[in-house]
């Protein structure tokens, strides 16, 4: 156990999917095999899922306070929880024996909340308590109500960590993107697209690979433009910012086996195919959008979702952050029917990471 990696786990927004998707998560067995698991929230609500999970699904997993990681025991059938103190049991709506949607939406105590458990676990990482950091989903109407103005969790990473120099990197299986911009509209995502922020981002991607383990990553760049632009025929971004981006990084020697700007429309089916290790978005939905594609699959027949797959991961941090890569599914949160594979999928990208981290 003393080798294993410690995973600061934390609970999401108190009234969205993450409880009972901890639950459910750490109810496997082989989790334990593999790290040392411990979730930042609020006891009430890890309870109140566990009696959840327990009437919906037959879990029977407990629940133990702990407010310092020295005091975890991180026994299987047991979930040790940072408690915060945060969210009285008499505000979780909903009755656990007749488990049904809370109804609620963005609240400013979620917001409060699940703000302060992201905070409380960067700072643990940062002490070096805890080897990686795994969130669940946030609602960021949510933490801006509560006063904490953020676009989402990977800014509060960077200016809880002192970062300047960040990317987002979503990964499903062998696919991986990671972003110029994440959180901006369209417009200004596109004046965003700068050589130096692009060689920045072409670095971080060639960094996180090695991180994980790829001795020598393949790297796209997407264009953003149509046909990445047609020579100037749809726009210049490609010949004035992209291009030089690349040859600076060829210069370094990362490797980007087309040497130019990958057309966005064939990028991502070239790196299905296993021509490249990760490829560099220009924008949000330009990486997000075939991610989610491919990770999330709906069953029409039956009316549920049989996977709802990937991970976020924040890389350039000084500190390791793997995330689910959905929302805080308030519209469902509450009945015990929430998919816990994308959760899974974070853990075991963190224990990766950590691992890698302590042999490097």
């Amino acid at each position: 156990m003393q080798n294993l990696p410690i995973l600061g786990i934390t609970m999401g927004d108190p009234f969205g999917n993450g409880p009972e998707i901890t639950v459910k998560a750490l109810s496997d067995k082989s989790v334990y095999d593999r790290c040392c698991p411990l979730v930042v929230g609020d006891v009430s609500c890890m309870e109140y899922a566990a009696r959840v999970a327990k009437t919906v699904s037959g879990i029977d997993i407990r629940i133990r306070p702990i407010h310092a990681v020295s005091e975890a025991r991180f026994e299987y059938g047991t979930i040790d929880v940072y408690d915060m103190g945060i969210v009285p049991a008499a505000k979780i709506p909903g009755d656990p024996a007749d488990p049904k949607p809370f109804g609620l939406g963005a609240t400013s105590l979620g917001g409060e909340a699940s703000f302060r458990y992201v905070v409380k676990v960067i700072e643990l990482a940062m002490a070096g308590e805890v080897d990686a950091t795994i969130t669940n989903a946030l609602s960021k109407e949510a933490i801006n109500m509560a006063g904490h103005h953020y676009s989402g969790h990977t800014e509060i990473y960077a200016d809880y960590t002192h970062t300047s120099k960040y990317t987002m990197m979503l990964a499903h299986e062998d696919l991986r993107v990671v972003h110029v911009s994440t959180h901006v509209s369209l417009r200004e995502a596109c004046d965003r697209v700068k050589k130096d922020r692009v060689l920045d981002v072409i670095r971080i991607a060639d960094a996180g690979c090695k991180a994980i383990g790829i001795k020598e990553p393949k790297i796209a760049v997407a264009g953003l433009n149509p046909h990445c632009g047609e020579n100037g025929m749809f726009g210049v971004e490609e010949i004035e910012e992209i291009q030089p981006a690349i040859d600076a990084a060829l210069a370094e020697g990362i490797d980007i086996p087309e040497k130019k700007p990958t057309p966005p429309d064939t990028v991502f089916s070239k790196a299905l195919g296993g021509w490249y290790d990760i490829v560099v978005a220009m924008y949000h939905d330009q990486g997000h959008i075939p991610l989610k594609v491919e990770g999330f699959v709906y069953n029409k027949t039956e009316g549920h979702w049989d996977a709802v797959a990937g991970v976020n991961v924040t890389l350039g941090l000084p500190i390791i952050r793997a995330s689910v890569d959905h929302g805080t599914g308030f519209g469902h949160a509450g009945n015990g029917g929430a998919n816990a594979l994308s959760l899974v999928n974070a853990m075991d990208y963190g224990i990766r990471m950590a691992n890698a981290k302590k042999e490097a």
